[in-house]
């Protein structure tokens, strides 16, 4: 019998010479400071990329503004050849995007089937129920449990397997292994390698280098704002002194 999860969805239209995603000379803005400053990069259909920093490099900022969250941004954004960059956040979600924020946005008052069911399906392809507990036995066992009575690593299997049911084919996670136990980190490193495998497409912030070279196929590397450089990860190995003086650890 096949696995659920093999039929769930096909590929995405992207090729190698048509990114899924491509963002050129964007710049952002919280009131008066100026986060971004020219990011450019590209995501190509059914890579996992990530972007790498510091804190404070416009990372976190760099998702928010594809999502169409933060208040003011220039540049272009295109997704699957459409400019999005003025487009409201409603709009780019039912495109086929979905962002998994760092604090998770669990809702405390609702249980583990009412926070799986609560976001709209925008797209036909998303995971069922059934196909997210095979991704996340946890989540099946904790049905009935409320936001507030889950672990740390259990919010972060929800918050993933939320934006699994809505049909996008662009995932960004912000910071999905923050704070979890190694056995749960390994856990959410099968579960992006095996998204990938389904023909998502998943754009990945992380501060956990490590972490990122087992399921990344390249690395931006985010320094004031900029994107400084490009590491692919069977290059990694050759970089790591360079990447150490990025990240400054």
């Amino acid at each position: 019998m096949p696995d659920a999860l093999t039929t769930a969805r096909p590929a995405g239209p992207g090729t190698a010479t048509a990114p899924l995603l491509s963002v050129r000379d964007l710049n952002a803005w919280y009131g008066e400071s100026h986060i971004l400053h020219g990011v450019t990069f590209d995501v190509r259909a059914g890579e996992v990329v990530t972007l790498l920093g510091r804190n404070g490099a416009g990372k976190t900022t760099t998702l928010r503004s594809i999502m169409g969250i933060v208040p003011r941004r220039e540049g272009s954004i295109a997704y699957d050849g459409q400019e999005t960059v003025r487009l409201a956040s409603n709009r780019i979600a039912r495109m086929g995007i979905a962002y998994c924020p760092e604090e998770r946005g669990i809702f405390a008052s609702l249980n583990v089937e009412e926070n799986l069911l609560l976001p709209p399906i925008v797209r036909d392809g998303g995971l069922s129920i059934e196909q997210i507990f095979e991704l996340f036995p946890n989540l099946k066992e904790r049905l009935s449990s409320q936001g507030t009575k889950l672990s740390g690593g259990e919010q972060q299997m929800l918050a993933i397997g939320r934006i699994l049911r809505t049909g996008a084919r662009l995932l960004l996670l912000d910071e999905p292994t923050e704070g979890l136990a190694p056995v749960i980190v390994q856990q959410i490193g099968r579960t992006i390698a095996r998204l990938k495998a389904q023909g998502f497409t998943i754009l990945l912030v992380e501060q956990n280098f490590r972490f990122a070279a087992t399921v990344a196929d390249r690395h931006y590397v985010m320094d004031h704002g900029r994107v400084a450089d490009m590491i692919p990860n069977s290059e990694l190995g050759a970089n790591m002194a360079k990447l150490h003086d990025y990240l400054g650890v």
